[in-house]
C-alpha cells in the first residue's frame, strides 16, 4: 500500500541535505550559509535544462509550501527577538535618517527601473519592485565588523541601529502595498484617501500591537511562568508568534507583519521568569525548529528561479540593473550621517545587501495579482534572486576595503576576539548559529 507521505519525507531529505551541504561550501568560501542555501536551490530547479528531470514536483509541493511559510514567519519572529522597542529608540538621529534614506531612495530608484524595462507591468507592479530593493540584510556586515575587529566603531553602531529602523519601514510598506494590490485587484477604487487608510492601518498594527504587546505582555509571560511544565519558555514564545501573524492576517496584512511584531515585543529581561532560562534562551530554543524549516523556504526560492529566462537580454538587463539600483540607493543613504569624519563609504557598503526580507518581499509579490497577471512574474522574480545574491557577494570584499582604507586593525575590546557583534543597547543573547551567518539577524 503507498504511503502519502513517502514522498514528502524524501523531497525533504534532498532539500536539507543540500541545504547544508551547500551552506557548509559558502562558508567555507567565506559567505553566509544562507547564500549557498539560494544557489543550491537554483541548481536544483533547473536541472531539467540538462536532461536530468525528478525534481520538478519539488517546487509544487503544497506541504513543502506550508512548511517554507511557517519557516518566513519563524524567521522574522526571530528578526523582532533580536531588536527592541527601547534600541528602536535609541537608535539616535543618524542611524534613522540613514534608514529612511535607505528605504525611500532604492523604492524610487526600482520603481524607475520597473517603469523603464517594463512599461506594460503597471504602476503597482513598479512600485513593488522597487519595495524590494528597500530591505537590507546586514548579517554579513555584522560578521565582517566582528572579524575585522571594527565592531565598536560609531560607522558599526550607525549600520546596526538603522537596521532595526529599515525593518520596520520595510514591513509597513510591504503591508500597504499588499492592501493596496488586494484591494485593486478586486476591482476596487483607489482614491488618495483609500491609499493613507491602507498605509495608516499597516503602521497602525505594528503601533497598537507593539504598544499594547509592552504593556501586556509581561503579564502574560509572568502568568505562563507560573506553569510548571517542560516546554512552557518555547510555547510561550511560539504562542504570542502564530497569534500576532494571526491577527495581522485579520487585518489584511501579512502574517510576517505580525511575527516581527511578536518579536518586537517580547524582552529578553521577561523570560527571566521561567526556570527553563537559567540553562537556555528563546533563540536556542527557536534554533531546531528554524534550522529545519527555514532553508526550506531559501532553497525552494532559489527553485523557482528559472535560468533561461535569462536568456532574454531584457531580463538580464533587469537584473543588473535592480542590483545597480539596490547598490546605488544604499550608498545615498550615508548622506544622512551627521556627524563629521565618518567613513561614509563604509556605512553606504555596509547597508547595499539584501537577504532573507528581500526574497520574502519577492516570495509575496509572486502570490499578487492584479487582473490576473501576477504583480513579480517568474522572470522578474529571477532577476530579483540575482540581485540578492549579487549584493550578498560583493559586500563582504567591499567592505573590507572600504573600513582598512587608512585605518589601523584596532585591538583589545573591540578586536576580533572579543565576540560577535550586537546591536547597540541589545543585551547579548545565547543561541546563535555562527555557520549560518555569524552574529546576524537569522538566515542573512
Amino acid at each position: 500500500m503507498h504511503d502519502p507521505v513517502a514522498p514528502l519525507l524524501i523531497r525533504l531529505a534532498i532539500l536539507l541535505g543540500a541545504a547544508k551541504f551547500a551552506g557548509w561550501i559558502a562558508v567555507r568560501a567565506r559567505q553566509p550559509a544562507v547564500l549557498g542555501e539560494i544557489v543550491i536551490g537554483i541548481l536544483l530547479g533547473n536541472l531539467a535544462l540538462v536532461g536530468i528531470h525528478g525534481l520538478e514536483p519539488l517546487a509544487t509541493d503544497p506541504i513543502l509550501e506550508v512548511l517554507a511559510s511557517l519557516g518566513v514567519i519563524l524567521l522574522l519572529f526571530e528578526v523582532g527577538l533580536q531588536s527592541t522597542v527601547k534600541e528602536m529608540l535609541n537608535v539616535g538621529a543618524s542611524s534613522t535618517l540613514v534608514a529612511v534614506l535607505g528605504v525611500v531612495t532604492p523604492l524610487l530608484l526600482g520603481w524607475a527601473v520597473g517603469a523603464w524595462l517594463l512599461p506594460g507591468s503597471g504602476t503597482l507592479a513598479h512600485v513593488f519592485l522597487g519595495a524590494i530593493l528597500t530591505a537590507t540584510s546586514v548579517g554579513i556586515t555584522a560578521r565582517v565588523l566582528r572579524d575585522l575587529g571594527y565592531a565598536h566603531r560609531v560607522e558599526a553602531r550607525i549600520i546596526l541601529g538603522a537596521a532595526v529602523i529599515d525593518d520596520v519601514l520595510g514591513l509597513v510598506i510591504l503591508a500597504a502595498l499588499t492592501g493596496i494590490i488586494t484591494a485593486a485587484n478586486q476591482g476596487g477604487t483607489l482614491s488618495a484617501a483609500a491609499v493613507v487608510w491602507i498605509s495608516a492601518k499597516a503602521l497602525g498594527f505594528l503601533l497598537v500591537s507593539t504598544l499594547l504587546g509592552l504593556w501586556i505582555t509581561p503579564r502574560l509571560v509572568r502568568l505562563a511562568a507560573r506553569v510548571r511544565v517542560t516546554g512552557m519558555l518555547l510555547t510561550t514564545g511560539l504562542l504570542f508568534c502564530f497569534l500576532l501573524a494571526w491577527l495581522g492576517t485579520l487585518a489584511g496584512l501579512s502574517p510576517i507583519v505580525g511575527a516581527f511584531a511578536a518579536g518586537l515585543i517580547l524582552e529578553t529581561d521577561q523570560f527571566y521568569e521561567f526556570e527553563e532560562s537559567r540553562e537556555t534562551s528563546m533563540e536556542s530554543l527557536l534554533h531546531p525548529i528554524s534550522t529545519f524549516l527555514v532553508p526550506v523556504f531559501f532553497v525552494l526560492t532559489g527553485f523557482r528561479v528559472r535560468l533561461d529566462s535569462f536568456a532574454q537580454p531584457r531580463i538580464l538587463l533587469l537584473a543588473l540593473a535592480l542590483t545597480a539600483a539596490a547598490w546605488a540607493g544604499k550608498q545615498v543613504c550615508s548622506l544622512g550621517v551627521l556627524e563629521r569624519g565618518l567613513n561614509r563609504l563604509a556605512i553606504g557598503i555596509g547597508m547595499v545587501p539584501r537577504g532573507e526580507v528581500g526574497l520574502i518581499f519577492a516570495n509575496v509579490g509572486a502570490t499578487l495579482a492584479i487582473g490576473g497577471a501576477p504583480v513579480v512574474t517568474p522572470e522578474v522574480y529571477a532577476a530579483a534572486v540575482i540581485m540578492v545574491i549579487l549584493t550578498t557577494l560583493v559586500t563582504p570584499g567591499a567592505l573590507q576595503w572600504s573600513l582598512e582604507r587608512g585605518a589601523p586593525a584596532p585591538r583589545g575590546r573591540g578586536s576580533a576576539t572579543a565576540g560577535p557583534a550586537r546591536r547597540p543597547g541589545h543585551p547579548k543573547r545565547r543561541g546563535r548559529d555562527p555557520d549560518r551567518d555569524g552574529p546576524r539577524r537569522p538566515s542573512a
